[in-house]
């Protein structure tokens, strides 16, 4: 399946207005595509919006809370109305939490799967409504914590383990369908945005992301292939994809990284805004977020996968690199699982 040019597209994209959202909205028009912006800062999406409009561009924003199904079924009406349809729709919203699961109330807990969970289902579902009868691509932002486990951010991984299983059962639904639609699940690793500063903190110190760290134009990059040259899935950055499969060849190991991986998500100073964005916007409007550590350029290996006759030789290496680090970084205790 190939899709129109990007410059003939009507782009739809949530969380338009800060981070991987945004850094996507921005290339997508200057890419020539038409964008329609939504997230819940009215305010920075109308400054982002005229910000496209004063370089040429066409964009068209709507204030909508993506775990609220008629918010989102608001942003496919407008879009019609003004465009007369899209081509690429992409759910990005999402929201963090860091602290121990068994300390986070319930609210918050709700707060997170309803935007994570419930904001990509209904995006899912109104964006193929629309094009099931005249095709274009469907590309859900889920993460390497769809296939990993990450202690102190516990119901993220939960929630976006379930964005990978309710996306693989629409895309086979969508293929018994003969739908002209393709399904695209993008899975970054840790990305420099502003997450970690808008999550809700119950942690006693300042959130970080384990690194190496990618710049969110790398994923932005990865969701436009596929409006184009649609994959099945894209990882983005290639330790990620490393942990993934040293996990899948040594899940005890992986087990056993708990406490570095807990304390690689603390920074050495207080808590800045312990309430994050979580259940009210805060201002927005940049891409990036700041990491005390150094952020990569570019991810070759996402780069490479882009380009199918590349995978095969990447992915082996990859698998092989992981695994043997994996096996290196674990206790003797390992011998036991």
């Amino acid at each position: 399946m190939k899709h129109k040019p990007l410059s003939e597209q009507v782009v739809v994209i949530t969380g338009a207005s800060s981070g991987i959202g945004l850094a996507t909205a921005r290339m997508a028009a200057e890419r020539g595509a038409r964008v329609v912006l939504a997230a819940r800062s009215g305010d920075a999406l109308a400054k982002i919006q005229a910000e496209i409009e004063g370089v040429g561009g066409k964009a068209l924003h709507v204030v909508a809370d993506v775990g609220n199904r008629a918010d989102v079924q608001a942003v496919a009406d407008r879009a019609i109305a003004t465009f007369g349809g899209f081509d690429t729709w992409v759910n990005v919203a999402g929201a963090s939490i860091y602290g121990r699961l068994r300390e986070i109330s319930d609210e918050d807990h709700q707060r997170l799967i309803q935007t994570n969970l419930w904001g990509t289902i209904y995006g899912s579902l109104v964006a193929v409504e629309h094009l099931h009868e005249q095709g274009g691509a469907l590309i859900n932002v889920g993460s390497i914590a769809s296939d990993l486990a990450f202690p102190f951010q516990g119901m993220y991984a939960a929630s976006k383990h379930a964005v990978k299983g309710f996306t693989e059962a629409l895309r086979m639904e969508l293929m018994v369908e003969d739908a002209p639609i393709s399904v695209t699940l993008v899975k970054p690793a840790s990305i420099d945005t502003p997450l970690p500063q808008r999550a809700r903190n119950y942690m006693d110190r300042e959130p970080s992301l384990p690194p190496p760290i990618y710049p969110p134009e790398e994923v932005a990059n990865a969701i436009l292939h596929a409006a184009v040259h649609p994959q099945r899935d894209i990882f983005v950055g290639g330790a990620g994809k490393a942990f993934v499969a040293g996990k899948e060849f040594a899940p005890g190991a992986y087990d056993h990284m708990g406490p570095a991986i807990i304390a690689m998500q603390k920074r050495g100073i207080p808590p800045r805004d312990p309430a994050g964005a979580l259940h009210a916007p805060v201002p927005a409007g940049v891409t990036r977020g700041d990491p005390p550590v150094y952020v990569m350029r570019t991810s070759a290996y996402t780069r490479a996968s882009l380009h199918p006759l590349a995978t095969a030789a990447g992915l082996l290496g990859v698998g092989t690199v992981a695994a043997l680090t994996l096996i290196g970084t674990a206790p003797a205790r390992r011998k036991r699982l």
